[in-house]
């Protein structure tokens, strides 16, 4: 009956972590898949975390199917995140935001709705992106092609060929954008050229769809969401994904949300709707747990602050290992720049590294990295980022 399916070759990433478990070199270092790990190499779970379980555990209680959207203090708790607690956007009541199955999940919905309402409308991702970005919007049907974004030969943005493109596209096509801490680079644009990119944008009536997974670990939670909030600023309508795996160290609840900014506030409660409607058609709800830890720690003054410097600690020791990769390398290669690795941004760094050199890496020293040259800086500490950095500086040499 099933002969006539193909085989799954398996993803990437997640594929790489089974090759990293099975390795028996006793230094192996996993630097591929986008998890943070703190200074001993354990994925932690956050104290202002504990503090909502606790309050959740106490007393237990059922576990009633949520809304469709999912809870209202989860879903406001997005809003206030991207676009600012009491921000005119949010006064205006022009924002139509679901509680999703993290930020995939939140894509996924979009993609459905882009295509059920825009059914003529390509999505552009930027080269290179997230892979599952074009998985998910080519599984909705959606035709996937790819703006210019990273330069190999100087490690920086291809802006002006963005630019250009994005000023030949079509009405209502859709451009997928990275706000902040771009996946897989971690080079991000500055804001002048945000402004110079979105003001394009709605020049040419493009739908500008913004995924935002790292929050807070660029710079701060408002520079993060830079991008978001100016196209408001300027009327652009914007599809914006968020996740809180990586912010709130809650990788396996999947909380995310998906927000829709709309010209008024009529539009906003017809899109709501069809956002409902496609949840239904779907998974009929988000899950519970992760949603009442948002609500929680979101909502709560005292918790949200600790949250927040909880990520900026976080934050701070990634780019501390960046700070720290870059000096080991730069002494053992001086006649090399290294600076690539202190400009880009968040979890992840592209190091410039071939395919052959990669599998050096992983064959002879149990350093994993994508085959794409994508490292997670948050899997680097103190006690393995010298043995990383003679790894890559022997495989560089040859």
């Amino acid at each position: 009956m099933f002969t006539h399916i193909d085989y799954y070759a398996g993803d990437p990433i997640l594929g790489l972590m089974d090759k990293f478990v099975s390795d028996n070199n006793p230094h192996k270092v996993n630097l591929g898949i986008g998890i943070y790990y703190d200074e001993v190499g354990e994925l932690p779970v956050l104290e202002c975390v504990k503090t909502a379980e606790r309050l959740i555990a106490n007393p237990i209680t059922p576990r009633p199917y949520l809304p469709m959207a999912g809870l209202l203090g989860h879903r406001v708790a997005c809003q206030n995140l991207l676009f600012g607690a009491g921000s005119q956007v949010l006064q205006e009541d022009r924002v139509a935001t679901i509680a999703t199955l993290g930020g995939s999940g939140a894509l996924k919905v979009g993609a459905e709705f882009i295509h059920q309402f825009f059914p003529q409308s390509k999505c552009y991702v930027s080269d290179p992106t997230w892979s599952n970005h074009i998985a998910i919007f080519e599984g909705c049907d959606i035709e996937v092609g790819s703006y210019p974004y990273y330069d190999n030969a100087t490690s920086r943005l291809k802006f002006d060929e963005m630019l250009s493109f994005i000023k030949q596209l079509n009405k209502n096509d859709v451009v997928l954008l990275h706000p902040c801490c771009h996946n897989p680079t971690g080079v991000d644009l500055t804001p002048e050229q945000w402004d110079q990119v979105l003001k394009v944008m709605k020049q040419q009536q493009l739908i500008a769809f913004m995924d935002i997974a790292y929050q807070g670990f660029g710079e701060d939670m408002a520079q993060d969401a830079y991008a978001i909030r100016q196209a408001v600023a300027i009327g652009l309508p914007v599809f914006v994904s968020n996740s809180f795996s990586k912010n709130l160290s809650l990788y396996g609840e999947r909380v995310g949300g998906l927000s829709v900014v709309c010209p008024t506030s009529d539009e906003a409660k017809r899109v709501f709707g069809q956002l409902n409607y496609t949840v239904r058609r779907i998974y009929t709800c988000p899950p519970s747990h992760g949603g009442h830890v948002v609500d929680i720690v979101m909502n709560d003054e005292e918790l949200h602050q600790h949250w927040v410097n909880e990520v900026y600690a976080m934050r701070d020791r990634i780019k501390a290992m960046r700070l720290k990769l870059k000096s080991v390398l730069q002494t053992k290669l001086p006649e090399r720049n290294f600076d690539y690795l202190t400009e880009q941004k968040g979890m992840f760094s592209f190091t410039g590294l071939t395919p052959k050199q990669i599998e050096r890496l992983q064959s002879e020293y149990g350093v994993y990295l994508v085959s794409n040259s994508r490292m997670c800086m948050a899997g680097l500490n103190v006690s393995n980022v010298d043995y990383v950095a003679e790894a890559m500086a022997r495989v560089l040499e040859d």
